[in-house]
């Protein structure tokens, strides 16, 4: 992600003709979609290659006249993972841009000092971690595991951090922004004590950002040796959950052929009864940290003034906090039960 964030000076209708000229050119884009995932990119995601970025020119107009000071990257590539996360509606891919930046200015423990160095410790946990192999929809499988959190260790919040690098790093794919990711969670160990820090105000923020506030496809969320805690924990996110994306939960419980089901036994490691070999976090790790310079310069240009109030925020502060607390409370002793 490169360009101008001010629209104020990068607005065609904001700037004068001299000022348009002394700003630097945006890096021209190219298209890298296989021609069967353009043909799907058409069918699935109403996106016309001749009309692409006529699009993105509308988006972009959108963002200057309605949010001038968001503070955004404006390039092509970047504007287009929003576009395709909603299908080329201007008016829903507009939220979904202004959504993504209310999420980082809102959950400082989140994002501030976001790079894959301050979230080592997580990545060689094994917390989170990318499988080698694509499935075959040719999405990416993120697997999830919380039983390798040590919460004494560090945060919750942190966790949070890891997913988050983890999803920015995929999106960069244009193949993935057409084609989904799948996330697979093994719910295996996880105790009552870990399962009581995700309250639902944490519950609310992240599926918050993962529905609302990231321009990302979840296609699937599989999960494997759910204890029956789980019932506690699904009873505290499933409000928050837009039916849609309800209906894409898999419990698995520990029925590995229920699993390879939905992800095929050639991709999954030994872990999942799959033929891929053992689990390697390795590479994942590896290709995480390396891409530091790359995060610490796109994250440079997705700064909000302190003097922005975007409207239409997705997160509308305490009252929200108290209401999940007070959900909270109400849900520990459906915890203790399910456990």
């Amino acid at each position: 992600m490169s360009g101008d964030s001010d629209c104020t000076r990068t607005s065609p209708s904001a700037g004068s003709v001299s000022d348009m000229e002394l700003l630097p050119a945006r890096p021209k884009y190219v298209c890298t979609l296989s021609p069967e995932l353009v043909t799907k990119a058409r069918e699935e995601l109403q996106e016309k290659p001749e009309w692409r970025l006529r699009d993105v020119q509308a988006l972009r107009d959108m963002v200057c006249k309605d949010y001038p000071y968001l503070g955004t990257c404006l390039d092509d590539a970047f504007l287009l993972r929003f576009l395709r996360a909603r299908k080329f509606d201007y008016d829903r891919a507009l939220q979904l841009l202004v959504n993504y930046h209310t999420c980082r200015r809102s959950w400082p423990e989140v994002f501030n000092n976001l790079k894959p160095s301050a979230i080592k410790p997580v990545l060689e946990s094994g917390f989170v971690t990318v499988l080698p192999h694509l499935d075959p929809e040719g999405r990416h499988v993120v697997c999830i595991r919380p039983d390798r959190w040590t919460p004494s260790n560090y945060p919750i919040t942190e966790n949070i951090r890891a997913i988050y690098l983890t999803l920015e790093k995929l999106i960069q794919s244009e193949e993935t922004q057409v084609n989904g990711i799948v996330i697979l969670a093994d719910y295996n160990g996880v105790s009552l004590s870990k399962a009581s820090h995700f309250g639902p105000f944490v519950a609310k923020k992240v599926i918050g950002i993962l529905q609302d506030g990231f321009p990302i496809r979840i296609k699937a969320v599989n999960i494997i040796n759910e204890p029956r805690i789980f019932k506690g924990i699904f009873a505290i996110i499933k409000p928050f959950l837009k039916e849609k994306i309800a209906n894409r939960f898999f419990l698995h419980g520990c029925d590995l052929n229920s699993l390879h089901q939905n992800i095929p036994p050639v991709i999954l490691p030994e872990e999942y009864g799959g033929t891929a070999g053992k689990l390697d976090i390795s590479a994942w790790n590896e290709l995480l940290l390396a891409s530091e310079e790359d995060f610490l310069h796109d994250f440079s240009q997705l700064l909000l003034p302190c003097d922005s109030s975007p409207h239409g925020t997705l997160v509308s502060g305490d009252a929200d906090e108290k209401q999940c607390d007070d959900s909270l409370r109400g849900m520990k002793p459906q915890l203790y039960y399910c456990y």
